[in-house]
């Protein structure tokens, strides 16, 4: 091979036509109802597509219970060589999924589908991120494919100061786009790009391809997942103007010795709607929070252990010197070498929103896709990329 191999791979949220509002003042009347208008602009979209001509496509928001957008996309995907992959999203809400692998190069080893609940609660979304993160554990470890990268791509609904993008970084992913155009996770580089302007006009990025290479540690999954909880439940004590002191009191609820106790630990969880909804927290998850917050295992938590699991938990930093290019087997007592990818390239279109910027004429969508390049760290092998689509 004379051209160093890479892998391109884009992510774009199309805005389904069931949800596209034509008229602010009549929310009631979307795109989809006017044939010309949504074939017009799916048309474009496609254009587009197979004009970048990434090796993967990740699809948000396909319109899977149009017979004639299916086939649309099918057809014209499948004769510039992609093998399609489409799931509905649960409750029948019209829209789901579509992910495009060129078959020049790559052939689908495993596909496994992944339903939640259908739920904008910001709980739901750490919730799914955690499912999706010990799912990929699992099939990493059955298939002894711990020395292979992982892509996440999508939609996250969240930006980048938001929990699920804390939760990530901590379990070793970083934002391919900001790794590109060298942004930390600081707040002045949080806002330096948009990719999405909701229905009110607020422009924020939210769309990423998020990597991680073979690492040789990271932080338990279990309580990277637990720091993000106790940092919703802080933030949830916080919109009800409670003060450190005043937190640890609601969570004692009447218990007058100066603890919580886990039975007032769940009533607390559930007037800030953390449990007891469709979408939140299981008995399970409660109780492997209430282990986390129980620091010296005694049953109670004091006002210290408080202060340091709940109030005060911070993310763990994944230490520079753990991401790294050879991998510990514990099985065969050696040092492996991993595959690991480098981002080349990452570039949001339309060019604008990477000045955090929205233009008018942009048409195609309320989303920007992000199209990124990663090439291989070593030597080129054969060898399988784990990806993983997020909606």
């Amino acid at each position: 091979m004379t051209e160093e191999p890479c892998v391109s791979c884009t992510t774009f949220n199309i805005l389904a036509p069931i949800y596209k509002r034509l008229d602010q003042k009549n929310q009631s009347v979307r795109e989809s109802n006017f044939r010309s208008v949504w074939l017009s602009r799916n048309q474009k979209i496609l254009n587009w597509l197979l004009h970048e001509r990434s090796s993967i496509i990740c699809l948000q928001e396909f319109w899977v219970g149009n017979e004639e957008l299916v086939h649309m996309y099918r057809q014209r995907l499948g004769d510039a060589g992609y093998m399609t992959f489409q799931l509905a999203r649960t409750n029948n809400r019209g829209d789901g999924l579509l992910t495009a692998v060129h078959k020049d190069y790559y052939t689908i080893l495993n596909c496994q589908e992944l339903l939640f609940h259908d739920c904008g609660d910001r709980v739901a979304q750490l919730h799914q991120v955690y499912k999706i993160l010990q799912y990929v554990e699992q099939y990493q470890r059955e298939n002894k494919l711990n020395l292979m990268p992982i892509l996440l791509c999508g939609d996250w609904n969240g930006s980048k100061s938001g929990h699920v993008y804390k939760f990530l970084r901590s379990q070793g992913f970083v934002s391919s786009y900001d790794i590109a155009h060298e942004y930390t996770d600081s707040y002045a580089d949080a806002h330096r790009w948009v990719s999405h302007r909701n229905h009110r006009g607020n422009i924020c990025g939210v769309d990423f391809i998020w990597l991680c290479n073979p690492i040789k540690s990271r932080e338990p999954l279990k309580k990277s997942w637990s720091e993000a909880v106790f940092g919703i439940i802080k933030c949830q004590l916080q919109k009800a103007s409670f003060a450190e002191k005043d937190a640890f009191a609601f969570l004692k609820a009447d218990n007058h010795g100066n603890f919580i106790t886990y039975s007032a630990f769940c009533e607390a969880l559930r007037q800030v709607n953390l449990i007891g909804l469709p979408y939140g927290l299981s008995s399970q998850e409660t109780e492997d929070l209430w282990m986390q917050a129980d620091i010296n295992g005694n049953g109670v938590v004091g006002y210290e252990e408080f202060k340091r699991r709940i109030w005060n938990s911070e993310y763990s930093e994944l230490k520079e010197e753990n991401c790294s290019e050879r991998t510990w087997d514990s099985e065969q007592g050696i040092e492996e070498e991993a595959i690991g990818f480098k981002v080349k390239k990452a570039v949001l279109f339309p060019r604008e929103a990477e000045k955090g910027m929205w233009p008018e004429n942009y048409s195609l969508s309320d989303h920007a896709p992000l199209t990124v390049i990663f090439c291989p760290r070593l030597p080129f092998l054969p060898t399988s990329i784990l990806l993983v689509l997020e909606r």
